[in-house]
């Protein structure tokens, strides 16, 4: 099975992504092929092989972004349909789109997925330096989640006045663009100084979960580089 459609890929082009305000971001349609988006959904990770990170202080006094989380590696028990998906993404095509849009050559890309139960939130803040950007996969439909619940996240403009540094609340930010999440959407941004996001506290049932697929595209330190060497090493 073929994932990604080339063709939207491809309407998005470098300087609409980085002419984006008030940073790099595109909120697509489609960028998966149905039959694709629906075979991933169908096939989600159970909840049993996620972490719970809840009540985890963060940096600069923000509030904990309490989840379920699953980090991806070779290994990870999930759906082979996953990691045929996977492996696409780390191909050439995907590869080569992200170097375009971001204007960058030496990147690797990290994958986990989120699932965020009613009550919890992602705070105002900025991505650590180490990351270029992320690309969210949504993966709630009309037929498990309301939109009035939230979920979407929030592209946040503070007109320049914030240290990345601190802790705001979202009654800080001048405007506040909240991303298409329902169905077959993907959120694609990139890391600046001022690129503040977050989720606003769900209001779902208790049975509910809101469930996200992230790449992460990272820089490529040399730091970095000598760890994903020395992983591969080990793994043979």
């Amino acid at each position: 099975m073929t994932y990604l459609d080339l063709d939207r890929m491809a309407a998005i082009t470098p300087a609409a992504f980085q002419g984006a305000q008030p940073y790099p971001w595109v909120n697509p349609d489609g960028l998966l092929r149905p039959d694709a988006y629906e075979t991933l959904r169908r096939q989600l990770p159970a909840l049993p092989l996620f972490s719970e990170r809840f009540e985890i202080r963060r940096r600069h006094g923000q509030r904990p972004h309490d989840r379920y989380t699953l980090e991806y590696h070779a290994g990870s028990k999930v759906h082979p349909e996953w990691h045929a998906f996977i492996d696409e993404l780390q191909s050439e095509n995907y590869r080569r789109w992200i170097s375009d849009l971001f204007g960058v050559r030496r990147f690797f890309l990290t994958f986990h997925w989120h699932y965020t139960p009613q009550g919890c939130s992602v705070s105002p803040h900025c991505d650590a330096t180490r990351k270029l950007g992320s690309h969210i996969f949504y993966f709630n439909t009309e037929d498990d989640w309301d939109a009035a619940w939230g979920g979407g996240t929030l592209i946040l403009d503070d007109g320049g006045r914030l240290d990345p540094r601190s802790a705001p609340g979202f009654a800080a930010f001048d405007t506040a663009i909240e991303s298409e999440a329902l169905g077959n959407h993907s959120l694609l941004f990139g890391r600046r100084g001022n690129s503040w996001h977050g989720v606003r506290e769900l209001t779902c049932p208790p049975d509910r979960l809101r469930k996200v697929f992230i790449v992460v595209i990272n820089r490529m330190s040399v730091h970095a580089y000598a760890k994903r060497w020395i992983a591969r090493w080990r793994m043979g």
